[in-house]
This record gives C-alpha cells, structure tokens and sequence, in this order.
C-alpha cells in the first residue's frame, strides 16, 4: 500500500490535533458550567439532556435515513440531486433547518411543559449544540489524533495493522489518514471557531423557537427554519465546490450575528416580573 508510505505528517498535525480535541471538549463543557452556576435557581438538567436527546433523535436518526435515501443510496432522487448543483445546494441547506428546528419545536412544545424559564431554553441549546460536538465530531478527531500517532511513532507496517487496514479496506480509510496528515494550526483554529458559531447558533435558534411555543406564536417555527437554512447556505456551496472555505466562516460569522440580536431581543422580552423572579 505505496499511496500510505507517501504520506508526510507535518510537525504541528500532532499538537494541532491534540489542541483541537481539547477545545471542543471545553466549549460544551464550559458552557454548561458557566450557565447553570450563573442561573443554577433558573435552570434544569432534564433540559440539558432534552437538548441533546432532541438533537441525536432529529438530526443523527431521522434526518440522516432521509439523506440515506435522498444523497447516498442509488435511485431517482439522489441521481437528481447529486448530478443539480442547485437542487443540491437547496436540499442541503434545507434539511438540517427542517429537522433540527421541528424536532426542536415538539421537545419544546410537548416534552419540556415543566420548568419553562428562559434560562433553561438557552441550557436545552447547550445540550442541542454540545452533543453534536461531544458524540459527532469529537470521535472523529479524536482517530485523526490516533492515526497521527501511529503513523509518526511507528512504521507504516505497524500502524497500517494497529488501524486494522487491509488490502480490502485501504481505499476506505486513505481519505481520514490523509486528513491527519494535513491538520495543522491553520485547521485547528477552522474547527475551535466554526463550534463557537455553530453553539451560539444552536442557543439562539433554541431561544427564537422557545419564544415561539411560549407565546403561542406560529410564525417563529418557520423562521427558524430559515434562518437555520441561510446559515448552512455556504457550507452546501462549498460541498459542492462553489463556495471556498473561508467565504463558510465569514458567512455562518453574520448568520450568527443576526440569531443572536434577534434571539437576545426575545430573551429580554421573556424577563419575567421581579417579584417572581425573586420567587424561583
């Protein structure tokens, strides 16, 4: 397997990675810490873990059998969306706004009818955004950092058998071993901000929803979803190459800026009465 022993590690592809790992597990975590002590008479677990049960059933089980169908499997639709930049773009952009935001709006509207306060609506986004880092992306760098490794401490033969590759599975596995082999600080620094913005959306999007239930108003769901899908809007451009890599995080930085004026304006709205809150 030549194409694995021309693979070079750059000297920061460790540290970087190492660095990464580290700061994701502390963006959940400290966000979680920082919230519930600063709001802790405010706030309940259960909704931090509604947050991130809401999250793993809407987008990890139901939105991902759809792409299963829609992009992966051979059929008339995937054909289709595949082979239409625009009808791809679209799909892209849309999904994750339609599922994540609806699964949001019924934990919100019939799970979470105890202990509505606005402080536990931004705990429940903590989960939502936190357990996408912690059980989706996480792992994933987590086997970069053990492939980088294994491949700089060891022989291309020993590491090849550590990550149990074969002649079989090589084709598969070259992509992420190549991915390890270009992290650098330039790539950590990508991921630690792209997790910021993506929690800060996931919190406010939860308020703009929370909102919504709260006050019994219907327009808030499907502005969500909007701006859900504007925020992804780049981020399927550049799937398809389109869009580079930069013109995401600038564009998902402004995305962020807005849910968060608009989330913030709402939250202020939710303040409840001095004398109740001197009651909680």
């Amino acid at each position: 397997m030549t194409e694995f022993e021309q693979i070079v590690f750059g000297r920061s592809a460790i540290p970087a990675l190492l660095i990464t790992v580290l700061m994701l597990i502390a963006i959940p975590v400290g966000a979680f810490l920082w919230w519930r002590r600063t709001h802790k008479a405010q706030t309940k677990l259960g909704w931090l873990v509604a947050g991130a049960v809401g999250f793993l059933l809407s987008a990890r089980v139901l939105e991902l059998g759809v792409h299963y169908f829609c992009i992966v499997s051979d059929n008339p639709v995937s054909r289709f969306l595949n082979g239409n930049t625009a009808a791809f773009v679209v799909y892209g952009a849309l999904m994750a706004g339609i599922f994540e935001e609806c699964g949001r709006h019924i934990v919100l509207k019939y799970a979470l009818k105890q202990d509505r306060t606005r402080e536990n609506a931004v705990l429940y986004g903590i989960g939502h955004g936190g357990v996408e880092i912690l059980a989706v992306l996480l792992p994933a760098l987590i086997s970069y950092l053990v492939i980088a490794v294994l491949f700089t401490q060891t022989d291309v033969k020993t590491a090849l058998r550590s990550l149990q590759i074969t002649e079989e599975t090589a084709s598969a596995a070259l992509p992420a071993v190549q991915a390890a082999a270009a992290f650098d600080y330039g790539m950590m620094a990508l991921n630690v901000v792209e997790r910021l913005l993506t929690m800060l959306v996931h919190v406010g999007l939860t308020v703009i929803v929370y909102y919504g239930v709260v006050k019994e108003k219907k327009g808030y769901l499907p502005a969500a979803i909007a701006l859900h899908a504007l925020t992804d809007l780049f981020a399927a451009l550049y799937q398809r190459g389109v869009a580079p890599l930069w013109s995401v995080e600038v564009w998902a930085a402004l995305c962020t800026a807005v849910i968060w004026i608009l989330a913030g304006r709402l939250y202020r709205t939710m303040q409840p009465p001095r004398d109740a809150e001197g009651a909680l």
